[in-house]
């Protein structure tokens, strides 16, 4: 550790150690031989994870938990009120945002940082498994769970870490950089950076922060991104994309119904071009193959043969809710998606469609965050044009007060003009089930999306219909 002065002695709680990235930092630091332990509100599959490798989890936030604590680290979703957290402040317990201790984590590791407003959680999946199949053993914390090895954390001997960066509250910036990937930006998380500019300024400070011995790897295809790389005074970026001007282009795509086969262009300057050919990514959409392309740039760069690159395209098993099959019944295909935002909707209904032209397909769409749905409520009404039904679950305030001025059935009034789409306002879990059981015919495909309780909906009604 260099700027944060831990023991191993030290007691480090975790507040709201359930999220998705605090269990990641916490189950690292634990297999660093720190002594952890957490709290949160509910039992999750994060709590789970963590309690698998011994971490003490407290269900309930209450000053007690924290009476042997000499460390708290705590969530952005943590607020000022929080009973630990009034507790340890009381007791002049040191307090650390969560950035802030993974800062101090991996300063002694070289960084690939992964940040954009969508599919940084899928990148950061293809990099970590490219380079665990190169024997670099990385450290990995990401968004999501990794199929392939049943987590979203992993403390790594190797000199490399792979980390998906929340651009959500700022903290990116924090971080320390070698090499990263910028996605994409939009408009996302306005209530933190109050307007669009701010967040774009942002991602500019992010980018600038690229060290002359690293790379930052931008795409290319992003219209926001193109219009910061003009005002950019640090050079060292590559970027990537369909478009010509790309220095990784995508060419000649073949979508099939599990996969998708294509070629890279590679054109560095003083360098000869020369086209990569038939690549096999175990994925489908058109996002995926920009993802895709970034892990191709950044471990291309890192000196890694393009046929171990290949070969862990083309076995990647994939990441928890992203387009996850939960299960098949009579010819019928059940998923799971963490799509909450228009972009996210329409690639994934986009990438669905490609390749099910002739098959009816279902969202079950549950809006996160009133916030969200009020200031995207235009673009999310377009965003079920690729759908043939969209049932539509009341929001998931994701802690936020009701807004009494959301209608729902204004909402939904909205998507069936804008998507020309049918849709069916559903009150709960159960109307979901009753629904599904009398109206399916034959070899539908139904997805859920959402990043509230829609998961579970979908997984509960496996052996229910």
């Amino acid at each position: 550790m260099n700027n944060i002065n831990i023991g191993k002695k030290e007691i480090i709680h975790f507040i709201g150690i359930g999220g998705i990235g605090m269990s990641g930092l916490a189950q690292i630091m634990k297999i660093m031989k720190f002594t952890i332990q957490g709290s949160d509100l509910n039992r999750n599959k994060n709590t789970d994870n963590c309690k698998k490798i011994g971490i003490k989890v407290f269900f309930g936030h209450n000053r007690k938990n924290i009476s042997k604590a000499t460390i708290i680290v705590k969530s952005s979703a943590i607020t000022k009120n929080n009973v630990e957290l009034k507790e340890a402040k009381k007791r002049k317990i040191p307090v650390f945002e969560r950035v802030e201790m993974l800062a101090d984590v991996v300063s002694l590791k070289k960084n690939i940082i992964i940040t954009g407003s969508h599919g940084k959680t899928t990148t950061t999946s293809l990099i970590a498994k490219i380079l665990s199949a190169a024997r670099l053993d990385p450290t990995i914390i990401n968004g999501g769970v990794i199929n392939s090895i049943k987590t979203n954390a992993k403390f790594g001997d190797g000199k490399w870490a792979v980390l998906e960066a929340d651009e959500s509250d700022g903290s990116f910036l924090k971080l320390p950089i070698n090499y990263s990937v910028v996605t994409n930006i939009d408009k996302e998380h306005l209530d933190y950076y109050k307007n669009y500019e701010n967040l774009k300024s942002a991602f500019t400070k992010f980018i600038e922060k690229t060290p002359a011995i690293g790379k930052s790897i931008i795409c290319e295809d992003d219209l926001e991104l193109k219009k910061i790389l003009k005002s950019i005074n640090n050079k060292n970026y590559l970027t990537y994309g369909f478009n010509s001007n790309a220095n990784y282009q995508i060419l000649n795509p073949k979508y099939n119904t599990t996969n998708i086969v294509f070629n890279i262009r590679v054109k560095i300057h003083g360098s000869k071009n020369k086209i990569l050919k038939n690549i096999n990514l175990n994925l489908i959409g058109k996002h995926n193959l920009l993802n895709a392309a970034a892990s191709i740039a950044i471990c291309l760069n890192l000196g890694i043969k393009i046929n171990v690159i290949k070969s862990s395209l083309k076995k990647f098993s994939g990441v928890q809710r992203r387009l996850s099959l939960i299960f098949k019944k009579n010819q019928r295909e059940f998923y799971d998606d963490y799509a909450h935002h228009p972009t996210e909707i329409c690639s994934v209904l986009d990438g669905l469609k490609k390749i099910n032209r002739k098959r009816k397909i279902i969202t079950i769409f549950q809006p996160h965050r009133y916030s969200r749905v009020n200031s995207l409520k235009h673009e999310f009404a377009s965003s079920f044009l690729n759908s043939d039904l969209v049932l539509l679950c009341p929001i998931y305030a994701a802690g936020e007060k009701k807004d009494k001025s959301y209608k729902d059935n204004t909402f939904a009034k909205m998507i069936a003009k804008k998507s020309n789409v049918q849709v069916i306002k559903i009150n709960n879990e159960l109307e979901i089930r009753k629904y599904l059981k009398k109206n399916l015919i034959k070899d539908e495909i139904v997805i859920g999306m959402g990043a509230g309780s829609i998961s579970k909906w979908m997984n509960d009604l496996k052996g229910r219909i």
